[in-house]
């Protein structure tokens, strides 16, 4: 087994875990990799604010001849974890006045202000329950088109001469059916493009890019050093490399060589507020516990108590039919998933978010527990051995 351990503050015993525990972890992802279902893993768990398993199982590359260790601080991009750091900007701005959740989202961005879209308000959009389009593949809907292609199909047909007047919302708002999939207020249903839009208000609000306002009202204050939309060539030396298209990309980045990003996404800076940062599990345990400590961690706050209670206490409990799921209610807060059932061993009051391809946050309240891990795929799927029965792991070592 390839394992490295990574930063601890104390050992597993001083905050009552089991360490045995942590080598049944350890065995069971790389069983997980013996199977071909991911390529490594890193992960980070902390108990009490305190982080006392830190490790890396597995290589860095997906290329069978290169048996480089993964790193405790390789690096990862966090997908749709992303929308709980979104989340909470949002929640900032509700707290320093400048909106409220309540508030209709076409009374801060003209696209929306017209039907049937004017009714959509944030908190919406921040608990998936809008009505709007879902991401592909919650449904078996061979027609729907994302909201993405049709922002890249309509710059392509946009006169040459008013591409720099290209609306990239209008476009996606324009031109996808009635504009909902169903009424709003009548199921919970994964809509990532609502969180670029949510990118897109806190631009309006503060007339700071979205990235900007996140890495420099959450991240950096907390020392998240490895949190950030684009990252750095350093970073992309510690980056875990799954496919060639990834790999050459890093490598001219490493080696200097840049290219103009063709379409509208890097011409007009689009949000990637629903899945674009990239973290380490290190930094995620650090955003982790400022959400347990009621959005204080270590002296530095990032959110008032009462709002982190707004987040983490069910807003939603609406019935979800995404990804063939027959739930008569699916509970969610604000931005944070809240479900639970018989696959889970944590507490009542637990919230968390995953990302695909694949990577994990799960935060126990009543434990003060926050555990922390990336387990990139290493082929199409989705693999709960991965992500639940690891959450169960973990857990498994509490006292």
């Amino acid at each position: 087994m390839l394992y490295t351990q990574g930063k601890t503050d104390c050992k597993p015993g001083e905050v009552g875990y089991d360490e045995q525990r942590l080598d049944v972890l350890n065995r069971h992802l790389q069983r997980v990799i013996d199977d071909g279902e991911i390529q490594c893993a890193t992960y980070c768990v902390s108990r009490k604010g305190k982080v006392f398993a830190h490790g890396a199982v597995g290589k860095k590359s997906f290329r069978k001849d290169d048996n480089t260790p993964v790193q405790p601080d390789s690096m990862r991009y966090i997908a749709s974890i992303t929308k709980v750091f979104t989340a909470v900007a949002i929640m900032k701005l509700v707290e320093d006045g400048f909106t409220r959740l309540d508030v209709p989202v076409g009374e801060i961005l003209p696209q929306f202000n017209t039907p049937p879209y004017n009714g959509v308000t944030l908190f919406q959009l921040l608990t998936h329950t809008s009505g709007m389009y879902t991401d592909d593949g919650c449904f078996d809907n061979k027609y729907q088109t994302s909201y993405w292609k049709m922002i890249d199909d309509a710059y392509k047909l946009c006169n040459p001469d008013k591409k720099n007047e290209f609306d990239w919302l209008a476009a996606a708002l324009g031109t996808i059916g009635n504009g909902f999939r169903v009424k709003p207020d009548t199921e919970w249903a994964y809509c990532s493009f609502g969180f670029v839009v949510l990118g897109a208000v806190i631009e309006k609000l503060t007339g700071i890019h979205a990235h900007k306002y996140i890495e420099d009202n959450i991240c950096i204050p907390l020392k998240m050093k490895d949190t950030i939309f684009d990252i750095t060539v350093e970073m992309a030396k510690r980056y875990i490399v799954s496919d060639e298209g990834m790999e050459k990309d890093l490598n001219n980045m490493i080696n200097g060589i840049t290219h103009e990003e063709d379409g509208p996404w890097g011409k007009f800076k689009i949000p990637s507020t629903a899945g674009g940062l990239n973290s380490t599990v290190y930094d995620l345990s650090r955003f982790g516990n400022m959400a347990l400590f009621g959005g204080t961690f270590e002296g530095t706050r990032v959110l008032g108590r009462k709002a982190m209670e707004k987040m983490t206490t069910i807003a939603s409990a609406l019935p979800n039919f995404c990804w063939n799921a027959k739930e008569k209610e699916r509970y969610y807060g604000v931005g944070f998933d809240m479900r639970n059932g018989p696959a889970f061993t944590f507490s009542q009051g637990t919230f968390m978010h995953e990302g695909s391809g694949a990577c994990s946050l799960y935060i126990d309240p009543k434990e003060e527990l926050v555990a922390a891990w990336i387990v990139p795929f290493a082929k199409e799927g989705w693999f709960s051995r991965a992500l639940y029965n690891v959450q169960n792991i973990i857990w498994s070592g509490i006292k």
